[in-house]
């Protein structure tokens, strides 16, 4: 909790924008697998494409680090 009230004075609503940071995240991933399974995997090229979209031209590079 000490390590909370150095990063804000307002806890509950720090702890409420994570969870719904989480859940949001959650939320699109299974859209996301819901989608493969209907259509198939992304692309190579679709997944550049989202990742210029998401991080601009920095996030167009490939291997683990753009996952």
């Amino acid at each position: 909790m000490a390590e909370l009230r150095k990063l804000t004075d307002n806890v509950s609503g720090y702890v409420a924008e994570a969870v719904a940071r989480q859940i949001r995240h959650q939320l699109l991933g299974d859209d996301l697998r819901r989608h493969e399974e209907e259509h198939g995997p992304f692309s190579d090229e679709e997944l550049a494409e989202a990742r210029a979209k998401i991080f601009g031209s920095a996030g167009t590079s490939t291997g683990a680090d753009a996952a």
